[in-house]
């Protein structure tokens, strides 16, 4: 890499990571804790891309894009954040950042991207919007540090200005009708109506001529295509096709993803093939288990800020959480937090407490069994969809393949040794592979190793 990146974190650590690994690659780099220092920098022209943490001692380092691109229109911003939710990433969307990565982030891909940035800073700048970080709601409850959501929050980011027709796929529960509303409000269109249809708002011959009145150019939101009848189903796709002096953006949800076989999927071939411009997949809540505890304290913190008390999970609950195969998804999950915040007998809810909510719960028991009906290889294969989905028109940086195995490998043998109490005789036994592989294995991959208490 040949340029100068100014970089902009309130963590030493981080200053002192990125520095090392820019200069190494044969940039130079100029880091400092303060968004005034920055913008000192750019102001002198100074720098070839930008990467800025958005919690600054100083200020939030996203109010400061729209200056940067009004002064130096050229100069690729790329932010980087711990504020996993999707209300960053589109606010870094819409404030003209040319990448976001949310913290914790991998360095080799940040290095990829910082390349990428280099080669790109003469391209002319995207089109800028009005919306600022002060229009936008402050509970939005799309959130998520996994890697499955902020590929999703990426793709509603990409999507969110165009004009393509969008399928949002996903269990009930997940929040398709939440993303559908994101891609809304965040967009230019957030002015104008937002209406959510049935079939039964389009069963008769006037339906459609009076809903395209009341949504006049605005977003149409057709709730579980599926579930339309195949006469209605046509009249969305004549609504589709029919000019008109205020065309909507249509968008639909769907339980299942048509896409994985149309003729069995409840939706005609004419109608998916226009309202897919562009799918988003919407993962289950056992397909991001490590965000439930993220999830679980938002929904506490929200009940303690309408008047509840306030209310922490013991670790043993917490434990319990991320063992529940929650059918109901997100949905399911606020409802038992919010009745644990009104029924806990003490700041700390106990495993017991959740125990018996989740007893009057559907499907207790560990994860897997929600996902029984599905085999690996497709839910390995549906990951990697949506990793490419990510990149867009581009592919991946190169070195895909020992890249995924790695990231097979660390969490399968991480769970095997908690599944056995941390006993690499047993995990290796388990794994099938010689325990002085094992060892290796763990240093190579950095897997910290305690006695754990062995799942139930």
């Amino acid at each position: 890499m040949d340029g100068t990146v100014l970089v902009a974190d309130d963590d030493r650590t981080i200053r002192t990571v990125l520095t090392q690994a820019l200069t190494r690659a044969g940039c130079k780099v100029h880091a400092t804790s303060s968004l005034t220092t920055l913008m000192r920098w750019v102001a002198e022209g100074k720098g070839d891309v930008v990467i800025s943490d958005v919690v600054m001692p100083d200020g939030n380092g996203l109010e400061m894009l729209p200056k940067i691109s009004q002064d130096r229109p050229d100069l690729p911003v790329i932010v980087i954040s711990a504020q996993n939710t999707i209300m960053t990433a589109i606010q870094a969307a819409e404030a003209e950042a040319y990448d976001y990565l949310p913290k914790p982030f991998d360095l080799p891909d940040l290095m990829k991207r910082t390349a990428k940035a280099l080669d790109a800073r003469m391209r002319s700048p995207r089109p800028t919007t009005d919306m600022t970080p002060d229009d936008a709601p402050d509970d939005l409850p799309l959130i998520g540090k996994t890697p499955a959501m902020q590929a999703l929050y990426r793709l509603v980011a990409k999507v969110m200005n165009t004009d393509l027709p969008v399928l949002i796929c996903g269990e009930s529960g997940t929040g398709k009708s939440l993303i559908a509303r994101a891609l809304h409000d965040f967009s230019d269109r957030r002015s104008l109506p937002f209406v959510t249809v049935t079939g039964s708002d389009l069963a008769d011959i006037e339906g459609p001529a009076r809903i395209l009145a009341r949504v006049r150019g605005g977003t149409l939101l057709i709730d579980e295509l599926a579930d339309v009848p195949d006469e209605v189903q046509a009249r969305i796709v004549r609504m589709m096709d029919g000019p008109g002096e205020h065309v909507p953006r249509f968008i639909a949800t769907s339980q299942t993803d048509p896409g994985q076989g149309i003729s069995n999927s409840g939706v005609r071939e004419d109608l998916y093939y226009r309202i897919s411009g562009a799918t988003i997949s919407v993962p289950s809540l056992r397909e991001r288990v490590d965000d439930i505890a993220l999830l679980s304290e938002h929904f506490l913190t929200r009940a303690e800020r309408e008047g509840g008390a306030k209310r922490w999970l013991s670790e043993d609950a917490a434990d319990l959480f991320r063992a529940y195969s929650w059918p109901g998804n997100v949905r399911q999950l606020e409802n038992v937090v919010r009745r644990l915040s009104l029924t806990s007998r003490a700041d700390e809810i106990t495993r017991a407490e959740v125990e018996n909510v989740l007893g009057n719960q559907p499907e207790t028991g560990p994860v897997l069994r929600g996902g029984d009906s599905e085999k690996l290889s497709a839910s390995v294969a549906r990951h990697l969809r949506r990793y490419f989905d990510l990149h867009g028109t581009m592919l991946p940086p190169p070195g895909l393949y020992p890249r995924i195995l790695r990231e097979i490998e660390a969490p399968l043998i991480e769970i095997a040794l908690e599944a056995t109490g941390g006993n690499q005789a047993k995990c290796a036994d388990l794994l099938g592979i010689n325990r002085n592989t094992l060892r290796k294995k763990i240093t190579d991959l950095d897997i910290q190793v305690t006695r754990r208490r062995k799942l139930m």
